[in-house]
């Protein structure tokens, strides 16, 4: 199927051999690039597929790859590759449309999920999603501080930072972190951030 059709940018020759050789084994068609300007010499219209790109590359990086697909007019749904502490970076890039983050190091399991996901999606989360509406129900049920330490957190602060920033001490951080992270059911700091992002909050 068409729709199984994976683009993988990235800059890293063992990292394009790895995810081409896990993908290729689970089913589906890859295509490798180097660099962000080959995939969009290369990129026919309509594109089909999604594209799986690292965020941090020589040249053009992954967000400046997102705004000249955009602009292209292609609308395939891009996953983003974060490496540690990107959160800010990632955030970003779901602003300009990405469909999803996945921190490095990442599972085989989470990486086949976010593809499979975005593929069957085709594209953004759409605002009207019921489990969007319901994210957004249970970070009203949040306490102030706890809403303060969710903005710290889709801001990409860490816990010495976000309580440097609030007056309180990291170990206090974590504990509002869990407590947050309980009432909104995220399952990590990654799905925190796709679905602040999606709805208007990051």
């Amino acid at each position: 199927m068409a729709t199984d059709l994976v683009h993988v940018v990235d800059d890293d020759a063992a990292m394009r051999d790895s995810l081409a050789f896990l993908l290729g084994t689970e089913g589906f068609e890859v295509r490798l690039y180097e660099a962000g300007t080959e995939l969009l010499d290369r990129l026919s219209k309509p594109a089909t597929g999604c594209i799986l790109t690292d965020i941090r590359m020589p040249g053009i990086d992954g967000l400046e790859l997102l705004r000249h697909l955009r602009i292209a007019g292609h609308k395939l749904p891009v996953i983003m590759m974060t490496g540690h502490g990107d959160v800010p970076l990632a955030v970003e890039a779901m602003k300009l449309g990405a469909c999803d983050f996945i921190e490095k190091p990442f599972g085989d399991e989470a990486l086949l999920q976010a593809l499979r996901s975005a593929l069957e999606r085709g594209g953004p989360a759409a605002a009207a999603d019921p489990s969007l509406r319901e994210f957004v129900r249970r970070v009203g049920t949040l306490s102030e501080r706890e809403r303060q330490v969710l903005d710290q957190l889709v801001a990409g602060g860490t816990s010495k930072e976000i309580g440097r920033a609030l007056d309180i001490s990291p170990r206090t951080v974590e504990i509002y972190r869990a407590k947050l992270m309980a009432k909104t059911q995220a399952e990590n700091l990654q799905d925190l951030v796709r679905w602040s992002v999606l709805a208007g909050i990051a």
